[in-house]
This record gives C-alpha cells, structure tokens and sequence, in this order.
C-alpha cells in the first residue's frame, strides 16, 4: 500500500470519528451531576465542568431538593443555579435582539421603551418580600428559598414585571443557635425573578463586588439581626412577608404588560 493510500485512509477513518464526537457533546443535565456525585468526583471539578460546558439544567425547587437528597454538592448547586439564570430564554433574547437595532430611533430616552420592548437597566431595585417563614434553626443549607415582587416593577410607566412575581435564592449559611448564648447565623444568595416562563438575573448587593456573578450572599443576621428568641439563645427568624431590596444584576429587554 502506498504512503498516498495510506493517509486517504486514515482520512476516511478520523473524520467520521470527530463527526461523531461533536454529535455526541451534549449538554450537561442533572441526571448527569447525580452520575458524577455517585461516582465521587470531586465537586471542584463537576463546577469547571459546569462553567466550560453547555448545560441544561432543572433548577426548579423540587430539584433543587432531589440533587440535595442525591448527595449534590452545594458548591455544584450553585453553578447549576448561576449557569441556568445566565440563560434568559427565547422570548428575552428576542426582545433584545429586536430592540437593540431600535435603541438610538425607537427608544425614548426618559422611558428607555421603544416598539420593541423596555431595557431593565442593571442596578434597578427590585422590592421583594419573603413568601414563606425562614428560621436558622430549621433551614439548610441549599434549601430553595421563595420569595414575591412586593411592587410592580416598571421601566418608567410601562409595568414589565407584575406585583406577585416570584423569585428565587438558595440558603448559602444557616446554623442554628448553639451553646453560652451563640446566636444564629443565616444567609441566601439570591439568584433570579421568573418573568414569565424567563429568568430575570438579580443580586442582594447594590453594587458588584468584583467580577462576581448572581446572587451575592446576603447576610440576614446582618440585616435583621436576631429576631425571635428561644428557651437555648437566640435564633434568626423571617416572617412571611418580610421585605427585602434585590438588585438587577445586567441590563435585559423585556416586554412591557398590556393591560
């Protein structure tokens, strides 16, 4: 056999083979973290793979608390959270596309809204309340934490995100009151407000710190102090309804609601 034949053979042999690569690269799932929790690889290395990777991930509060139940990592959890609110869906991605070629004729410059939709610019407060009681004595860590729009949120006098919108954070710290007195300490990191079917990025910080991304932990021991006392010391407690101050976290386009 010739040198000539010998290379279109194994031409013929590796294209096919890298074709076949590409087709088989995937998106990483949550039945995929689960495998590769089960398997013992070091939770370090499942979130390089998560940052580098194409992903389509559950982060609903049900499967949040299967991947909990599963022996998921929180570490892992929260780049789940943060890769899956970094993807607006369609219909945000095509109101900014639509709108961008629209900004200097369409958009009027008091409203920031044109014919093609409003930009939520990032750093607007985002008036949010506690749906549901959250104590350090029962919470933990990864628990999914809930909460609603306490106001419209408008972009000037359009509404793009009604009253009763919900949002979502993850507890980051919870420890329940200990020995001599120790206070409780509890924590969330707030991660996204559901517009729709789409995921609005929010953050608990007005400003960035660095290059961090979603959701900055927020304190609440810090900001409530400890509320609530039991028989053993003191334990942080947040009433349903209690407000809190989110921030949005990168300029988006969205629709503005039509009454």
């Amino acid at each position: 056999m010739t040198r000539r034949h010998v290379l279109i053979l194994l031409t013929l042999c590796v294209f096919p083979l890298i074709g076949t690569l590409g087709q088989a690269r995937k998106p990483i799932t949550n039945a995929d973290i689960v495998s590769m929790t089960k398997q013992s690889i070091d939770p370090g290395l499942i979130v390089k793979d998560i940052q580098s990777n194409a992903t389509d991930f559950d982060t609903s509060p049900q499967a949040l608390i299967d991947l909990k139940n599963a022996g998921v990592d929180k570490s892992v959890m929260d780049a789940m959270l943060t890769a899956q609110a970094a993807k607006p869906s369609a219909a945000i991605v095509a109101v900014r596309s639509n709108s961008a070629s629209a900004v200097g004729a369409a958009v009027d410059s008091n409203s920031a809204c044109g014919a093609n939709g409003c930009l939520l610019r990032e750093g607007t407060q985002v008036e949010l309340k506690f749906a549901n009681a959250l104590s350090s004595k029962t919470a933990h860590i990864g628990d999914s934490v809930e909460f609603q729009l306490d106001d419209d949120l408008k972009v000037g006098d359009a509404i793009v995100v009604p009253k009763g919108a919900h949002a979502v954070a993850t507890v980051s710290d919870a420890k329940k009151s200990g020995m001599m007195g120790r206070p409780g300490e509890l924590s969330v990191q707030i991660q996204y407000l559901l517009v729709g079917g789409n995921h609005v990025r929010i953050r608990g910080t007005q400003g960035r710190e660095g290059d961090s991304r979603t959701g900055a932990a927020v304190a609440l021991t810090v900001i409530f102090g400890p509320i609530g006392l039991i028989k053993h010391g003191k334990n942080i407690v947040i009433p349903a309804g209690t407000p809190l101050t989110a921030y949005v976290d990168q300029d988006v386009w969205l629709a503005p609601l039509h009454s």
